[in-house]
């Protein structure tokens, strides 16, 4: 299992995309990494088409130390994650000492409000690509797009490239 002793926190909102959690979650369990589902309470968070997740920690109660990347599905989560300063300060804390972070869909959000997609490359859903232009992000139209420790996707068929490229950042 190439992601052994890798631990990995995927934060969980309120109408998350339940493929773009679920998914990740998975796959990486399946890769050997140790998966914590973090949301703002320790509570049962329902996706928007009925699947639902328990999360293990709270953001508050998680260490930012304690992982090697973040993964912040979309939906309508982010837009309530970014609100939090809990969660942004959890995942700046985990880019600033060089952990992964990756994104989805409406997942760039919470990168604009921590303020760390200034300067880089990056992707998103369509109707969010003016928000990731403005946070002077360089957009590009790509299943995937990796700018050293960051990782954007689009939407959940890109789900496959999104997480081949989790598992080589975290392989590295």
């Amino acid at each position: 299992m190439s992601l052994k002793g890798k631990r990995v926190a995927i934060l969980a909102g309120p109408e998350y995309e339940d493929l773009e959690l679920h998914y990740p979650h998975l796959r990486l369990i399946e890769e050997g990494a140790e998966v914590k589902v973090l949301a703002m309470r320790r509570e049962v968070v329902r996706g928007k088409h009925g699947l639902s997740i328990e999360a293990d920690l709270s953001v508050g109660e998680a260490n930012p130390e304690d992982f090697d990347c973040v993964i912040i599905p979309g939906g309508w989560a982010p837009d309530r994650l970014r609100r939090d300063p809990k969660v942004l300060d959890f995942v700046r804390k985990i880019y600033e000492r060089g952990g992964v972070v990756a994104a989805i869909c409406h997942g760039p959000q919470v990168l604009i409000s921590a303020g760390i997609l200034r300067g880089k490359k990056a992707t998103c859903v369509s109707a969010i690509k003016d928000d990731v232009i403005n946070a002077g992000a360089i957009y590009e139209d790509s299943p995937v797009i990796r700018d050293g420790n960051l990782i954007t996707s689009r939407v959940p068929g890109d789900l496959p490239f999104f997480c081949k490229e989790i598992i080589k950042a975290l392989s590295q």
